[in-house]
């Protein structure tokens, strides 16, 4: 989400663990439900889908189980309050399912 802001407001941006934390997550989202976590026009420019998921609220997560609670941490606004890679690892590895 920070890596489309920064993009959108200076042209470029620096990816950050927390970024790569968030992209996971929705990486998950689509993988699990067959949507993208914000909605925009599959015929949308780079610049719409950055501004939609910018501005767009998020789906909400619907998969069920831990693997769902572990995806609505890894989308959290605040990059500061996203679980760490680490963390993910760790959750992964005591069994959300597969």
């Amino acid at each position: 989400m920070e890596i489309s802001q920064s993009i959108l407001e200076i042209g470029t941006a620096v990816p950050t663990a927390e970024a790569d934390v968030y992209a996971l997550g929705a990486s998950f989202f689509i993988s699990a439900t067959g949507w993208r976590h914000v909605s925009y026009p599959d015929d949308a420019s780079r610049e719409d889908q950055r501004q939609a998921i910018v501005d767009t609220p998020h789906r909400p997560v619907t998969v069920p189980g831990p693997l769902g609670k572990l995806i609505e941490q890894m989308m959290i606004c605040n990059p500061a309050d996203r679980p760490t890679s680490e963390e993910v690892c760790a959750e992964l590895r005591q069994g959300v399912p597969g």
